[in-house]
């Protein structure tokens, strides 16, 4: 068990994946955010979806993802439905 995966959310196997894409620190998801790091999983793991990156900006918050705010959780949808519309995903 590596240091992502003690994280709020963060599992063994989210943990790895993340890895994968060259995420290896609580800094670096926090720097690259949720949203990029939503980006990158997604080229490797067609499965993620919006769940997946309410549970990174839950991680880097300190937090499980429900009980991220409400305004939180809308603009994290919106920008997945965003890409949905543009076919990023």
């Amino acid at each position: 068990m590596g240091e992502l995966s003690k994280l709020p959310n963060i599992s063994t196997v989210v943990e790895g994946k993340l890895n994968e894409v060259g995420i290896t620190t609580q800094k670096q998801l926090k720097n690259i955010g949720s949203k990029q790091a939503f980006l990158s999983l997604r080229k490797n793991d067609s499965g993620a979806c919006v769940n997946m990156l309410c549970a990174l900006e839950g991680a880097i918050q300190g937090i499980r993802w429900h009980s991220l705010s409400d305004d939180v959780k809308k603009e994290l949808k919106e920008f997945h439905r965003s890409l949905k519309n543009e076919n990023i995903i």
